[in-house]
């Protein structure tokens, strides 16, 4: 299932090929473009634990059984949407646990696997687990595992 969610993110990714730092980059650029975009949609979206909630709940309103809704806001642009929720889900647990990005792979793997790296070491994978959260539904909620991840629990 997720080799599919990440065959539809190759195609639709507009970040291949740029050299690593760039990834990086691209990370803080679309979580700032996708919290403006959840806000003006009515999601909270202000880096917070609690904004989560309002991801999972615009993942909840806007795909199903891994397919985006038509008419949803992830019917388009779908690979840069996961990214950037990604990207946001990493931002807020790398504000509350602190930890630096990283990137060592290269293409379209680049951004599928970028990492956020704590600083007890714990290596995590933000955008896989945006991608797992539209394919599974609510049992990958970004709330939950940010909680965790973050020591919120």
């Amino acid at each position: 299932m997720v080799s599919r969610v990440m065959s539809i993110f190759s195609r639709f990714s507009k970040h291949a090929g740029k050299p690593k730092p760039a990834v990086i980059e691209d990370a803080a650029k679309g979580a700032q473009w996708i919290a403006k975009a959840l806000a003006t949609s009515g999601y909270r979206a202000d880096f917070s634990l609690g904004s989560l909630r309002e991801v999972d709940r615009f993942f909840d309103e806007h795909s199903r059984n891994g397919q985006a809704v038509k008419g949803g806001l992830l019917e388009e642009q779908l690979g840069a949407r996961l990214f950037a929720l990604g990207a946001y889900c990493g931002e807020v647990i790398r504000r509350r646990a602190g930890g630096t990005w990283s990137s060592d792979a290269a293409g379209p793997e680049e951004e599928i696997n970028l990492a956020l790296v704590l600083p007890n070491g714990a290596t995590l994978y933000p955008v896989k687990r945006a991608m797992q959260r539209f394919q599974n539904g609510a049992e990958d909620g970004l709330f939950a595992y940010a909680s965790v991840v973050s020591g919120q629990v």
